[in-house]
């Protein structure tokens, strides 16, 4: 009996040396056709790009190759992009007051405005406005893209509910509570000092609306006070529609290892950004490169962009064209960040949170990008990097839609069960 197990280890440990053997490492092109078919496959979804006032126009045509976009209908379909949310970013002003409020609504209304021409007028044929998880995959199903509608920023909603009901029946399907500015909702990541602590109380019956509605709520650009808050009072699962993790580099508007803990027993999402000073510390070299740059260009300081009116911001956007375009050349001559690094924390999160806690949200055409995936013609390299690493084919399916959508049933389920029992 003894002499027979020595045998069959023996043979087992044989059987374990070929197997290994005959698992050779993927050549890149296998990696490549690999990559592809999966990318083929899997819903591939963006939780966040950002739209001008004057988006869906002649002037901002997103039907074809624009050069002034990184995310347009033909660079989607190129890139393999099934669907992504645009999001209705609305700057605020210093004052929390009901003039502040109305000319923030007045903004979000002509993004409204524009999205739905997009889908309704200009290319129906091509694109189609989903506002419920089953829209999505038959949209997808039918060859169009899927276009969804996030808010940035709860501004515009004052302080009157009712205005959250009025956003939903346009469409939206996620608000980030704030921007880079304390509101009457809650705390910002900036810097400055707490407003709130957390959730105003406005704030937390914001969130209980959200939940009822079925609004998925967006912590990106939020306080960890904040995100706190939101954790304990959501009864539904929330993301962050387009942040990094903040052990990588510690970026206010990055997650920590507890907030990735958090959203784990949450249920939510972490959507990845491709912002290089969000991935990883910038060089000296580099820092001091841009600085020149903007100085010579006569911008203003970045902190006074934040509060800054659309109209304002609309005079600064040739000088800040030229900008991205002359740092792109810098970055040739001095790398800042890279795709690498870019999936670094695809992967940091990932190992904190779990495969189905992580997606991808760009900020593409709000200062999202970097090479290698600069526009979302680039999207496979992102499949393609993540397959080099290891990743199967079930792992990328979730992290590019499959998470974000898992969230947004949740939240829709939720929403069903709130309604009924009211």
């Amino acid at each position: 009996m003894g002499i027979k197990n020595k045998y069959l280890k023996l043979l087992l440990g044989l059987l374990i040396i070929f197997t290994a053997c005959l698992q050779q490492p993927r050549t890149e092109e296998q990696i490549v056709e690999l990559a592809k078919d999966i990318h083929e496959h899997a819903i591939t979804l963006d939780t966040h790009v950002d739209i001008g006032r004057n988006y869906a126009t002649e002037e901002l045509d997103p039907g074809i190759d624009n050069v002034r976009l990184k995310c347009d209908l033909v660079k989607m379909k190129k890139g393999g992009m099934d669907g992504v949310f645009l999001a209705v970013y609305v700057p605020q002003r210093p004052e929390l007051n009901e003039e502040g409020y109305q000319r923030a609504r007045e903004i979000a209304e002509e993004k409204f405005q524009s999205i739905h021409r997009l889908t309704s007028e200009m290319y129906p044929e091509r694109c189609e406005l989903a506002t419920f998880v089953r829209d999505v995959k038959r949209i997808i199903k039918s060859g169009k893209k899927a276009i969804m509608i996030g808010i940035e920023n709860g501004y515009p909603i004052g302080e009157d509910l009712s205005y959250l009901k009025k956003y939903y029946d346009l469409g939206t399907r996620y608000i980030t509570l704030s921007h880079n500015r304390h509101n009457q909702i809650c705390d910002s990541s900036s810097p400055d000092e707490p407003l709130h602590n957390g959730l105003s109380d406005f704030g937390k019956k914001v969130v209980e609306e959200m939940n009822r509605l079925g609004i998925m709520i967006d912590v990106s650009h939020i306080s960890v006070e904040s995100f706190r808050d939101v954790i304990e009072y959501t009864k539904a699962p929330i993301i962050a529609s387009h942040s990094g993790c903040y052990a990588l580099n510690p970026h206010n508007r990055n997650l920590n290892d507890e907030q990735l803990k958090a959203l784990v027993k949450n249920g939510g999402a972490i959507q990845i950004i491709p912002i290089s000073s969000f991935v990883k510390p910038e060089s000296p070299e580099y820092r001091q490169a841009m600085a020149e740059l903007w100085e010579e260009l006569e911008l203003p300081e970045r902190r006074a962009l934040w509060g800054m009116s659309e109209e304002k911001l609309d005079s600064l956007r040739p000088k800040l064209d030229e900008f991205n375009k002359i740092r792109k050349e810098i970055e040739k001559k001095i790398p800042a960040v890279n795709l690498k690094d870019y999936v670094d924390h695809i992967d940091h999160a990932v190992k904190i949170a779990g495969i189905d806690h992580v997606g991808i949200g760009t900020d593409f055409d709000g200062g999202g990008g970097l090479p290698g995936f600069n526009n979302h013609a680039e999207a496979l390299n992102v499949t393609i990097e993540l397959v080099r690493r290891g990743y199967s084919k079930k792992d990328i399916m979730k992290i590019w839609g499959g998470n974000l959508l898992r969230v947004w049933q949740e939240t829709e389920k939720i929403a069903a069960t709130l309604k009924k029992n009211n």
